[in-house]
């Protein structure tokens, strides 16, 4: 399956029934699209399994309810529509994508609470999100905007309206030959990619922003419990800018990025070390066993 995301064979779940790929629209007067009214998660299968598949469902319920938007699916019928987008789709290696948003409805202003809340599952081939920077070691950019205070939106969300400034900054990264960029957050200390948690190497120990304004990824938390069983010490702190001169290693951690090593941030480089190369093989063992 390739081509346009809108151009497809295949199906997409939508409101508790498969409907053929190409007919999975909304309408333009869904409120997502003009308010930001929608939630998702990224997820990934191995070899038929979804990797903490039943965590990333009622993250997403959680963050409809952060969003004050009550998706109408329980986590064990969203687990369903998953597995059933996977075997429609005669998909075991993928990536799966579930949403859920405010649709059109009766309001079409800010407040929107007579429309209906719709959910949808996708799913398709993914390779590498970084490609070749999987082995080599990703270069990034740093963001020149921020992530926000946790009093002005909900960070804790994984909500579409935060996703705005990382395509900027993607954009802005790639233009400059960078996989991606690291942004700060409103306080000046290191916060994350556009898609991805950061780790950060020093004498042996791994260091990591502390998540209270950034999302707390799933692999995130799979890696940290990971380390720690290996009994490594891992630091979950704030990280000021002045010190990524002082770390050897790096790495990203994402369902979509998965473990993946960085070469270089900004002027600041890194080496593709052996703690990184350790994870990295670690978790691929994990999502597999």
């Amino acid at each position: 399956m390739a081509g346009a995301y809108d151009d497809r064979d295949g199906f997409i779940w939508m409101d508790g029934k498969l409907v053929p790929w190409r007919e999975a629209n909304v309408h333009i007067l869904s409120h997502a699209l003009h308010y930001a009214s929608s939630v998702f998660e990224g997820e990934r299968c191995y070899d038929g399994k979804i990797f903490k598949g039943h965590e990333h469902s009622l993250r997403l319920i959680e963050s409809g309810r952060l969003l004050d938007m009550k998706i109408p699916f329980t986590a064990e019928e969203i687990d369903a529509a998953k597995a059933e987008v996977l075997a429609a789709n005669n998909l075991t290696n993928a990536y799966v994508r579930a949403v859920a948003w405010r649709g059109a409805g009766e309001d079409m202003g800010v407040a929107a609470r007579r429309n209906p809340v719709r959910l949808a599952v996708a799913a398709w081939e993914w390779g590498a999100y970084y490609g070749d920077a999987k082995m080599q070691g990703a270069k990034l950019d740093i963001a020149k905007w921020r992530r926000p205070s946790p009093e002005t939106i909900p960070t804790a969300a994984k909500a579409a309206g935060l996703y705005m400034i990382c395509t900027m900054s993607k954009h802005a990264a790639e233009e400059k030959g960078c996989s991606d960029a690291l942004f700060f957050d409103y306080r000046g200390y290191v916060a994350e990619a556009t898609g991805a948690n950061v780790f950060f190497v020093k004498d042996g120990e791994v260091h990591t922003p502390i998540p209270d304004a950034i999302l707390n990824g799933i692999t995130r938390q799979t890696v940290i419990a990971m380390l720690r069983d290996k009994g490594m010490v891992v630091h979950e702190r704030h990280i000021l800018p002045e010190e990524l001169e002082t770390f050897s290693e790096c790495w990203l951690t994402g369902t979509a990025a998965e473990v993946t090593p960085v070469g270089q941030i900004g002027d600041y480089h890194f080496q593709v070390g052996e703690i990184t190369r350790d994870v990295a093989k670690s978790y691929e063992e994990l999502v597999r066993a």
